[in-house]
């Protein structure tokens, strides 16, 4: 969801076209050279993008960014690298800090994960991102793109880094379809490796100017083709841009949720300076088996504690 500026190549290096059972596939080279150029003019100038980020300001970034758009994630990022400019920093803290510096960022479970990453780096890596991509998937709560968008992003790479603006533009551009599948496919996964640059910092560049084409011109609702540096290659637009025709495209519901009952919860405990009495916690919301399966599952998730006395607070807080 996010690049860094470590890698600074802009020639694209040739890639070897992969082979089917069927002959050559097509050879889509000439994507990288339009797309890497657009990006070196016109990519957004972020914190996690410049050098002085590193790998830990990248991977907290990467956390951050998980479905929650760049304009909330900035203040609440600025605020945590003050605070914890290091994993060791925060891996010092309890990780019901972790939660509260998190904010109404959404997905709470995420702060957890990213405490949980903090004290694996101290424990097993000197405090050091680790560089090898097979460490970093190693790290609880890191998966796949995340081990994929750190190895890249911040160390420069070669992998195949798949966000759901990076699934849209090669569905678009390549395969010709409005929207990639609901969940990422084995062919999704082929594709991406296949359209590598082969050079590691092209490779790197590529991830991050893809991502970038995605998230400011090859959006999902409005599209702007008119501006987009590969317009005239895209299998999408050069088959009269069909509409879509695959399973219908989730939507997220939030008012009246678990979700959102969760929320308010969250939000009474990071708001205390204490534990919070039960009584207070049931007022944040008007149906009890909702609310106490709500509270329920805050408990089970590790975002929330309760106490012998009844009362409530934050893991591991005071």
């Amino acid at each position: 969801m996010t690049a860094t500026t470590a890698t600074t190549a802009t020639t694209p290096a040739t890639t070897v076209p992969a082979t089917t059972s069927e002959g050559p596939a097509p050879d889509h080279t000439a994507l990288h050279l339009p797309v890497i150029d657009w990006f070196d003019k016109h990519a957004r100038d972020l914190p996690w993008r410049r050098p002085e980020a590193g790998a830990w300001g990248v991977m907290v970034s990467e956390f951050m960014l998980q479905q929650t758009p760049v304009s909330r994630v900035l203040p609440v990022y600025e605020e945590w690298l003050k605070r914890w400019p290091r994993p060791a920093d925060l891996a010092a803290e309890a990780p019901g800090e972790a939660v509260r510096a998190w904010g109404r960022l959404g997905y709470p479970r995420r702060a957890l994960r990213l405490h949980n990453a903090a004290a694996a780096i101290a424990e097993r890596h000197g405090g050091e991102v680790p560089t090898d991509h097979h460490q970093l998937l190693a790290l609880p709560g890191v998966g796949e793109y995340t081990a994929a968008a750190v190895a890249s992003f911040a160390y420069g790479q070669r992998h195949a880094v798949l966000d759901t603006n990076v699934r849209r533009v090669f569905a678009r551009a390549v395969t010709g379809t409005q929207y990639p599948p609901n969940a990422t496919t084995a062919a999704e996964r082929k594709l991406a490796r296949m359209l590598l640059p082969a050079e590691a910092a092209t490779a790197a560049r590529w991830a991050a100017a893809t991502m970038e084409l995605g998230a400011l011109l090859c959006t999902a609702r409005a599209p702007e083709c008119a501006r987009c540096p590969i317009a005239e290659l895209c299998a999408w637009r050069g088959a009269g841009s069909p509409a879509h025709e695959g399973p219908p495209r989730r939507g997220q519901t939030y008012a009246g949720t678990d979700r959102q009952v969760r929320g308010k919860l969250l939000a009474v405990l990071r708001e205390a300076v204490g534990p919070v009495p039960r009584p207070v916690l049931d007022r944040v919301w008007h149906e009890p088996e909702q609310r106490a399966r709500a509270l329920n599952g805050l408990v089970a998730d590790g975002l929330a504690e309760r106490l012998p006395d009844g009362r409530y607070r934050l893991p591991g807080a005071d």
